[in-house]
């Protein structure tokens, strides 16, 4: 098995020129643009020769450049105990999430579309973590609620891919399209509640 290029040597350099073309690949999606690695290189001031020892191809280059968030909670300290009220909390931050990383999030979204992609190029993230920590309180107070595939159906029609569609094809605002996402989740969570 073959060892990492970043794992040898002087490892604190490395990371720091990894860390330069990530970031140079993010500005460059952030204008519209899609990167290639020499391009990459020459943003972030390394050489073709060694920005291809870190990413052998674009799409490693992208991927890379995904968003890597990962608070624990996206609920605030002393939260409700209203699962509207929690829930509304969560779907607000992370509407914001999805708009501060949108190139990036755009370019994973079309990577996994790839015909032969390997999954997943969209990131399992902890979205569906943070919606189930809004609905909690839900196993106490209605425990008929399966909790968890409640947070799967919210997730499906709050994150990057649903936004892509009401902006694209639908024509939403991005403050439209935040208050779509967002009543589309209240209303899963009234239909799971009425059930």
């Amino acid at each position: 098995m073959s060892v990492p290029y970043e794992a040898t040597g002087r490892t604190r350099q490395k990371s720091r020129t990894r860390q330069a073309l990530v970031d140079a690949t993010r500005e460059l999606l952030a204008r519209g643009l899609t990167p290639q690695v020499e391009e990459a290189a020459e943003h972030a001031g390394v050489s073709r020769t060694t920005a291809y020892r870190y990413f052998p191809n674009q799409r490693a280059l992208l991927v890379a450049a995904h968003p890597q968030l990962a608070p624990g909670s996206l609920l605030p300290p002393g939260a409700s105990a209203d699962p509207r009220t929690r829930l509304d909390l969560v779907v607000r931050a992370f509407t914001r999430y999805n708009f501060d990383w949108e190139p990036q999030l755009r370019t994973s979204l079309r990577l996994s579309l790839e015909t032969g992609a390997q999954r997943p190029a969209l990131r399992q993230g902890h979205a569906i973590g943070w919606i189930e920590e809004a609905l909690a309180p839900l196993r106490e107070t209605h425990p008929h609620v399966d909790v968890h595939a409640l947070a799967v159906a919210i997730r499906s029609a709050i994150g990057i891919e649903s936004l892509v569609w009401l902006l694209d094809v639908a024509g939403q605002s991005r403050d439209e399209a935040a208050r779509t996402v967002l009543s589309t989740a209240r209303a899963l969570l009234a239909a799971a509640l009425a059930a």
